[in-house]
């Protein structure tokens, strides 16, 4: 209790991971992904109690949860991807957040700070390791920050998940939720089970509770349940920058900006790796596609959503130099230097190369304004009554697992009285 005390309050301030990791650039370790997945069923039709919609942190944390807590009962978790945790949060080896850049009566400061504690006792526990400098006119020296790899951590609480007995099925892409309109032959899984959920190549799962967390398709999920689609989600891009290796010595431990209060994105970054690389990074770009990592990834489907169903053009028109600004630095390296150098004025450009990038699940409302805090809801009706969306769950997501984990588990058993 005590050194969890002490990690509560000393991590102060170094809110890592604004954007997860491109897929396929985590560093997970790949036997422990195989073993926990469970994939193509052979059965056509399977039966939960509860099925959980999303295979990243906060979607296997909440599952984690649930068995926990709820032993007596089946569980699933479904992801659309052939492994879990492919679009993970915190660029990979994120910094534990604690809470100091968040309103202080916001769920984000609340669930922060719960559960930085959280994450530094789970990791300690599993043997999962963490690690514990530059110039300016001021700043918080927390010597307790961890760097932690959040997607080895994901895959843990999978392992957690399936060892208590859930079950996972990937490449399980949802199509349709809807209420089953008869009982298959010989069977009352109709009425035990009366939420049907499809996928792409129409396997059929069936389940009396449903626990959405889809993250960049979150409002779409929604929609395709029969709730409501806002808000909506805009996806925005953050580039990194690499420090090359002989010039890592450098950085001697995160160094985080003062964020513009204005936005939730916490600034350009210097973040240690677990793999002893640098990056720098992120800025925050509009993506044209919603797992769009590269800049010309287009989708026209997703600007169309944008552009019509969301408040993006508000957005835009408040805060043109902010994203004029932003796809300037984006576009030439030196612009971010410069700004980079603030804190290390030995940095060059010469010292850099141009790193992978990350999305992030911005939800947007039609007023044109960043939700900045975590929305959960459901919805009303046969369908909506039986389900719960996280409908936005951005940094500080991964830190906050375990604590988000713990309300969506508590409203699940009040909402679905378990």
């Amino acid at each position: 209790m005590l050194r969890t005390l002490r990690y509560l309050g000393g991590a102060c301030g170094l809110a890592g991971g604004d954007f997860p990791a491109a897929c396929g650039l985590s560093r997970g370790r790949p036997w422990l992904l195989r073993r926990v997945c469970r994939c193509g069923r052979s059965a056509s039709t399977s039966s939960f109690d509860v099925v959980i919609v999303g295979g990243g942190i906060v979607g296997l944390a909440s599952a984690r949860a649930l068995i926990q807590r709820h032993s007596a009962l089946s569980l699933g978790l479904l992801e659309k991807e052939k492994d879990l945790a492919l679009h993970q949060t915190g660029h990979n080896s994120g910094v534990i957040h604690s809470g100091i850049y968040y309103k202080p009566a916001s769920l984000k400061a609340k669930l922060c700070v719960q559960g930085a504690a959280l994450i530094y006792e789970y990791c300690s526990k599993k043997g999962i390791s963490y690690k514990q400098c530059g110039k300016g006119l001021m700043a918080i020296d927390c010597p307790y920050t961890g760097i932690v790899d959040y997607r080895q951590v994901a895959l843990s609480f999978a392992q957690d998940f399936q060892d208590a007995g859930g079950s996972v099925l990937t490449n399980f892409e949802v199509k349709d939720i809807e209420m089953a309109k008869e009982s298959p032959s010989g069977s009352q899984d109709g009425m035990k089970y009366p939420i049907v959920i499809r996928n792409t190549k129409g396997k059929e799962i069936r389940c009396q509770y449903v626990v959405t967390c889809a993250g960049l398709y979150s409002d779409r999920i929604s929609e395709m349940s029969g709730c409501s689609p806002e808000p909506r989600i805009v996806p925005f891009r953050g580039d990194y920058l690499l420090l090359k290796p002989e010039k890592c010595y450098l950085v001697k431990g995160n160094i985080y900006p003062v964020p513009d209060s204005r936005f939730p994105f916490l600034g350009v970054h210097f973040t240690p790796r677990m793999d002893g690389s640098i990056w720098l990074g992120p800025n925050a770009v509009l993506a044209f596609k919603r797992e769009g990592y590269k800049p010309f990834d287009f989708s026209a489907r997703d600007v169309m959503d944008i552009i019509i169903n969301s408040g993006l053009v508000k957005l835009v028109v408040e805060n043109f130099s902010y994203g004029v600004n932003e796809m300037y630095k984006a576009c030439f390296l030196g612009a971010t230097v410069r700004y980079l150098q603030k804190f290390i004025p030995e940095i060059t450009v010469s010292d850099i190369l141009r790193g992978p990038a990350g999305v992030r699940a911005q939800a947007l409302d039609r007023d044109g304004n960043l939700v900045e805090d975590f929305v959960f809801d459901g919805g009303v009706g046969d369908i909506g009554s039986r389900i719960l969306h996280v409908r936005n769950a951005p940094s500080p997501a991964a830190t906050s697992s375990l604590a988000i984990s713990g309300m969506i588990a508590d409203e699940v058993q009040q909402r679905f009285e378990l």
